[in-house]
C-alpha cells in the first residue's frame, strides 16, 4: 500500500509548463520596461512567491496536503495567505501600464474589485468551500472544485490590495492596515472555529481521503495513514489543530506583508518624506 501511495505523489507537469511561462513573462516584462527600477528585494519577493506556488500547486505536497486537515489547510493558507502579497510585492509599478500599451479588451481593463468586498465575499466562500457537504460535493466533481479555487485565489489578491498593491499609491496608510488586518483576522475566523468545533464531533471523515481511496481502490486507507502519519496529523485532534494552524499562519502572514511592504517601497516613502519636508519649510515663506 505505501508503494501505491507513493506513486501517486508526482509532480504535476502540466502545472510546472503553465508556472514556467508565468516566470518567463514576468523575466522578460520585467528586463523590457523595469529593469532599473526593480530592486532586489522585489525580485525576491516574487521568485518566493513563485516558489512557493510551485510546491504548493504543482509538487507532490499537492496530493499529500490531502491526507490530514492540517496539512491542507497548511497549503490553503500558503496558497491565500503568503503568495498573493509576494507576488505583488514583487511587480514593480512600471509594469502596471503594461495593460495600457497592450491590446486588452477595455472591459477586461475595468474589472475591479473593492478590497472589503473581496474580502467579505472570500471569506463567505473559504467557510462554505470547508463545510462538509460542500467539499464532498466539489471533490466529486473536479471542474467545479477548479473554479472554485481559482476564484478564491482571484479574490485572495483583491483583499491583499490594500496592504501589497504594486502602486504604492493604491496602499492604505500603515495605521489603517493595522485595522484591516484586524477585520481581515476577524472575517477568517469563522473558517478557523469550524475546523476546530468539528474536532469534538465523532466519525468526521475526511472527504479527500475519501476520494484518495476510490482513486487507488482501497478502502482501507485511513487505516494505513494512521500508521504513517505522525502524531497529532494521525489523530481526532487533527481538525483542531488545522485550525489553529490557519489562525497562527494568517497572523504571521499579515505581519510578514506589512513589513516586507515599508522595505520593499522604502524609497518611495523617503522620497514622500521629503516632499512633505520641502512642502513645510517653504509654507512660511508663502505666508509673509
Amino acid at each position: 500500500m505505501e508503494l501505491l501511495l507513493i506513486d501517486t505523489f508526482t509532480w504535476n507537469f502540466p502545472m510546472l509548463i503553465v508556472l514556467a511561462c508565468m516566470a518567463v513573462i514576468y523575466m522578460s516584462a520585467v528586463h523590457r520596461f523595469a529593469k532599473t527600477e526593480i530592486t532586489h528585494l522585489q525580485i525576491l519577493s516574487f521568485v518566493g512567491g513563485y516558489a512557493l506556488l510551485v510546491f504548493t500547486v504543482a509538487s507532490p505536497f499537492a496530493v499529500v496536503s490531502h491526507v490530514s486537515f492540517s496539512l491542507h489547510m497548511v497549503q490553503m493558507s500558503i496558497l491565500f495567505f503568503f503568495i498573493p502579497p509576494l507576488l505583488m510585492l514583487g511587480i514593480p509599478e512600471q509594469l502596471l501600464q503594461l495593460p495600457q500599451r497592450l491590446q486588452i479588451p477595455r472591459w477586461l481593463k475595468n474589472i475591479y474589485v473593492p478590497s472589503n468586498i473581496a474580502l467579505y465575499t472570500f471569506a463567505v466562500l473559504f467557510l462554505l468551500y470547508h463545510i462538509p457537504v460542500i467539499l464532498t460535493f466539489l471533490i466529486g466533481h473536479p471542474a467545479f472544485k477548479s473554479i472554485y479555487l481559482l476564484l478564491l485565489f482571484a479574490l485572495s489578491f483583491s483583499m491583499w490590495r490594500p496592504i501589497a498593491s504594486p502602486d504604492p499609491l493604491l496602499r492604505i496608510c500603515t495605521c489603517k492596515m493595522k485595522r484591516y488586518a484586524f477585520i481581515s483576522g476577524i472575517a477568517i475566523t469563522p473558517a478557523c472555529l469550524l475546523f476546530i468545533g468539528s474536532a469534538f464531533l465523532e466519525n468526521t471523515s475526511n472527504p479527500f481521503l475519501s476520494q484518495l481511496a476510490v482513486h487507488l481502490c482501497a478502502p482501507d486507507l485511513s487505516e494505513t495513514f494512521q500508521s504513517i502519519l505522525p502524531w497529532p496529523f494521525n489523530s481526532k485532534y487533527d481538525q483542531m489543530l488545522s485550525g489553529i494552524l490557519m489562525m497562527g499562519l494568517h497572523k504571521f502572514s499579515l505581519v510578514m506583508a506589512i513589513r516586507l511592504e515599508r522595505k520593499v517601497s522604502e524609497r518611495f516613502y523617503e522620497e514622500l518624506e521629503r516632499c512633505a519636508h520641502e512642502k513645510t519649510k517653504r509654507k512660511p515663506i508663502n505666508d509673509r
